[in-house]
This record gives structure tokens, C-alpha cells and sequence, in this order.
């Protein structure tokens, strides 16, 4: 699965013999793809609305592209202007099924490891559930002074009624421009433009890409074990250490920790979303440092591991931005003030 996975993955970057074989899929699939939302755009079928404000931070690429972090800086952001938020997510990697609320004592298992991860490093509310109407429901009803819900993915989820989205992007752009399977786009872009909808671009890559606001992302200067202890980082820790990621792009973790002056003696990259349990760590490597997204399962059975946040800043303008579309629609139709 992971050799099938990589050869697509290269064959997504350009239109090369591949992606022309597969494009005849690709055409069929972004056929039913148009459809769907054709049927939205003329009201045949119609989006639900929630009592409050709605932000849906997504992706149109297949992988991770870094919404959580951004979903964490958002929320956070939020909390600062006094604002009351509650996060709505599907869980993707859970083992459950039903519609619940995350704790900051949930288990990864149940919750899926993203959703803990907002739950401890924001306090707010957070829901999961396959559909974020009903979850969306619920979280109000326990939680009735909300006044916005973010939605951790959700950019298909083309049911739930939003005010706001904000589409991720990482230094693939929108790769070959192609549609699954032909390419990596779940669904044609740019959409189709909606004035009910305030529509925002951001890009984790490196380098500015034009029209897009850029995300700075950097490590915590502190490392944390399961305890709550903090150790400053990189300074705290003898050289070398060992790390483990399972993201979406393990080596970016590794890279980052390396150019920060740190020697490796071993590394392990596990696939994004892995169930971490029974994972072996060789103590006499040194220390194990891993992100906080997969500190929240190895925890449960290493809380000596060391987790490095990664630190994700949103620029000013579009903070700007964004505030003045929430604000005009915390005090209209919402009827919602801000306190």
C-alpha cells in the first residue's frame, strides 16, 4: 500500500503517463463531483444552517496538508477577543462510531488523535461525529453560549451550512490540477465563487505563493512529557535523541529537529493517524522527542517521551480579514454580540 501510494503520489506532481491512464477515472469522478455541487449552487439541494457563525478549515488535497495547527491558532485567536468557541470534527482515525464529546482525558482511540489534540490545547468544547450537523447540534445544546463553531475538515462536507472557510494548502499547490485518481484534488479548484461564503487561501509552504496568506510554522522553544513537565528545547536535551513522528510528513518533523543542531541516532515514521500502541523505544538511543500529535497516544503507554509543539502564526491580515467577516455576522443575521 505504501509503494502504491508513493508512485501516485509522484505521478500527481505532473501530467506523465500515469495520470493520463488514470484520467479517464479522474473525468467520471469529477463529473459526479460538479454534479453535486451544481445541485447545491442552484438550491435543488440545500445546506443546513446552525444557530451560530460557522468556519470550516479544510483541504482539497488528498494528505495532510496542517489544518489542525491551523485550527488551534484560530481557536485560539478566538478565545483572545473573548469570543465562546466549540470545534466540530469527524474523528478520522477513531475506532468508535458515534457522536460524542472529546475530553482532555479521552483516549486517542475514541476520539481520534487530532480532536484530543484541540480538546488539551485549547479547553474548549469539541465534538466529534461523521456528521458535523448533528454534532454541530449537540455541542450547541450542552454548550448554548457558543458563538462560532470551527470545523476541523469539512470542506466536502458540503451539508453543513458555513459562513467562512478557509482552504489549506502546502507546498504541492494543487499538484497537476487533476482530480482523483488522475491527480490529487478531491474536487475541481478554485469553486465557483459564493457570496454567502467568505472564502480564505492559506499556504504552509516555505515560500510565498501568490494569492494565498502564508502560515509561519516553527517548534516550541520548551519540550513536554506526559506530567505537564516542561524542559527547554533545544538547549534541555543532551545530544543525540531519538524521534518518532506519524503525521503526514514524518521527514519535515525530522528535518526540523536537525536543523536545530540535534543528532538523530534513530528515527521512526509511521503513517499518519497510526495507532501508536505497542511501539517499541529503545531507551538507550536517548531521549524519544515527538509532536504533540502523536504524544497524545504514546502517553497512554510512554508518558516519558517528550513532546516538541509546533508553533503555528497566523499573519495579521488575515486575522484582520477574517475578524471583520465574523463580526459583521456575530452582530446580523446570527443576532449574536460579541462580549
Amino acid at each position: 500500500m505504501s509503494r502504491l501510494r508513493h508512485i501516485l503520489t509522484r505521478a500527481w506532481i505532473r501530467r506523465g503517463l500515469l495520470a493520463w491512464a488514470l484520467r479517464p477515472i479522474s473525468l467520471c469522478f469529477e463529473g459526479l463531483v460538479t454534479c453535486r455541487l451544481w445541485l447545491y449552487r442552484q438550491g435543488a439541494l440545500q445546506p443546513q444552517p446552525l444557530k451560530v457563525p460557522v468556519i470550516v478549515i479544510g483541504n482539497v488535497m488528498v494528505g495532510g496538508v496542517g489544518k489542525t495547527p491551523v485550527v488551534i491558532a484560530l481557536v485560539q485567536h478566538l478565545q483572545e477577543r473573548g469570543i465562546c468557541v466549540g470545534v466540530l470534527s469527524r474523528g478520522y482515525g477513531r475506532v468508535s462510531r458515534d457522536l460524542r464529546e472529546v475530553h482532555p482525558t479521552s483516549r486517542a482511540e475514541d476520539a481520534g488523535d487530532e480532536p484530543l489534540l484541540i480538546s488539551r490545547a485549547c479547553g474548549v468544547p469539541v465534538w466529534v461525529g461523521a456528521n458535523r450537523i448533528e454534532a454541530g447540534k449537540s455541542l450547541l445544546e450542552h454548550y448554548p453560549k457558543t458563538q462560532v463553531l470551527v470545523c476541523d475538515d469539512g470542506l466536502q462536507h458540503l451539508p453543513l451550512a458555513r459562513d467562512i472557510e478557509l482552504c489549506v494548502f502546502d507546498e504541492r499547490g494543487i499538484g497537476n490540477g487533476w482530480m482523483l485518481p488522475a491527480g490529487p484534488l478531491r474536487e475541481p479548484w478554485p469553486r465557483a465563487a459564493n457570496s454567502s461564503i467568505d472564502r480564505f487561501e492559506l499556504s504552509s509552504a516555505s515560500s510565498p505563493i501568490s494569492g494565498r496568506f502564508q502560515i509561519l510554522r516553527e517548534l516550541a522553544d520548551f519540550a513536554v512529557r506526559a506530567d505537564g513537565t516542561r524542559r527547554p528545547f533545544p538547549m534541555g536535551f543532551a545530544n543525540p535523541v531519538q524521534a518518532l513522528a506519524g503525521i503526514a510528513k514524518p521527514q519535515v518533523f525530522f528535518s526540523m529537529l536537525q536543523d536545530l543542531g540535534l543528532t538523530l541516532t534513530h528515527t521512526q515514521a509511521m503513517p499518519d493517524h497510526a495507532n501508536l500502541h505497542g511501539v517499541s523505544i529503545d531507551a538507550s538511543l536517548g531521549e524519544l522527542l515527538c509532536t504533540e500529535k502523536d504524544a497524545v497516544k504514546l502517553w497512554a503507554d510512554h508518558p516519558g517521551v517528550w513532546a516538541v509543539p509546533l508553533i503555528t502564526t497566523l499573519p495579521a491580515e488575515l486575522l484582520e480579514a477574517l475578524d471583520a467577516c465574523l463580526d459583521r455576522r456575530l452582530s446580523s443575521h446570527h443576532g449574536l454580540k460579541i462580549t
